[in-house]
């Protein structure tokens, strides 16, 4: 399974999210190494300490770094591999058929060879990890003033991981995932879903499927789709494309299919030289180019769609140097049109 490389798309943040593969918002222009990027954090450590920063600041900057660098210690194993992050309530018990949808949406999804990222803790988390099996399944637990004990499965596990901010855990949600599933949940679901909408809207993280998913005839995210209809894309706080970002399903065939699908032909993306770069799984026939050139010609900043081969700053990496390029000045705004031109490209 291509997976895209970790040194390719390093972390950019928005808010307390990620996904981030900063080169789907920066220019590869300056490729700077390494070494380079290590001077610069002790630089940055540096003038801390010219600035007078308090000890508060300093203590805040020092875990969050130390957080982050162990975590993406224990991520780093297992990169290669596609994951999906699940987010849902604590509270829904094992009784809830929403708990039951969880466990079976994961069970699919790790058959596939894919991995479960949750919070690690119980309800849709531990669902989420009943589904996937310890073997398939990341935690990344969040220390609060009252316990928050990490579930069965995952509890003990060398891929359980605590931290103290929400902010780094929900950039290593984010930054390590190809997915997100979401299901019925109270602030901190409602939180994650918004805050991956916007970074996704934006263009701070790359596109990936998010899809919401009520348990058989449950309606928690019928209703709130319902509330972005009416509030935010009638009020034109939203544009109509943005409502291709997700899907809402009450069907675990249709929310694992939305994950797949999307990785028919797209693999991934990155910037370089000012265009966005696709990566698929295979060239596109004459008809699709034709029909890109058309349907899409409003997402170009200039010129137009044409396939290419891997360029010389994706050298680094050779694991996906095979595949065939989509080529383009993408006006950075037009994300959830890009997201329908990648359904389009996915039905070629």
């Amino acid at each position: 399974m291509h997976k895209p490389s970790p040194d390719a798309n390093g972390p950019s943040f928005h808010g307390s999210f990620q996904h981030i593969h900063d080169d789907a918002a920066i220019d590869d222009r300056q490729q700077i190494g390494v070494e380079q990027l290590a001077q610069q954090l002790r630089e940055t450590a540096d003038k801390l300490l010219r600035d007078g920063a308090t000890r508060g600041d300093m203590k805040l900057l020092s875990t969050a770094l130390k957080e982050l660098r162990y975590a993406l210690k224990v991520f780093t194993p297992y990169r290669h591999l596609r994951k999906v992050t699940v987010f849902g309530s604590a509270r829904l018990p094992a009784s809830h058929p929403a708990y039951a949808s969880a466990v079976a949406f994961s069970k699919r999804i790790a058959d596939d060879g894919w991995m479960v990222i949750t919070g690690a803790a119980s309800g849709i988390m531990e669902a989420g990890h009943v589904g996937a099996g310890r073997e398939k399944s990341i935690g990344v637990n969040i220390l609060l003033p009252f316990e928050q004990e990490a579930n069965p499965i995952i509890r003990g596990d060398l891929k359980l991981m605590h931290l103290k901010y929400f902010f780094t855990r929900k950039l290593l949600f984010v930054k390590e995932s190809d997915a997100v599933a979401l299901f019925p949940g109270g602030f901190g679901t409602q939180d994650e879903c918004f805050e991956v909408l916007t970074l996704v809207q934006t263009g701070k993280s790359q596109i990936f499927p998010i899809v919401m998913l009520d348990e058989p005839g449950g309606d928690y995210w019928v209703r709130w789709r319902q509330y972005i209809e009416d509030e935010l894309l009638e009020r034109e706080l939203i544009s109509p494309a943005d409502m291709s970002l997700f899907k809402v399903t009450n069907s675990v065939d249709e929310a694992v299919a939305e994950v797949h699908h999307f990785y028919r032909v797209y693999h991934s993306m990155r910037y370089v030289r000012g265009d966005l770069l696709l990566r698929l799984l295979h060239r596109l026939s004459d008809e699709t180019m034709e029909r890109l050139r058309t349907e899409f010609a409003d997402i170009l900043a200039a010129g137009t769609f044409e396939q290419t081969d891997a360029l010389p700053e994706e050298a680094n990496e050779t694991h996906i140097a095979d595949l065939p390029r989509l080529r383009f000045r993408f006006d950075r705004r037009s994300l959830g049109r890009l997201r329908q031109m990648i359904d389009v490209i996915n039905r070629a």
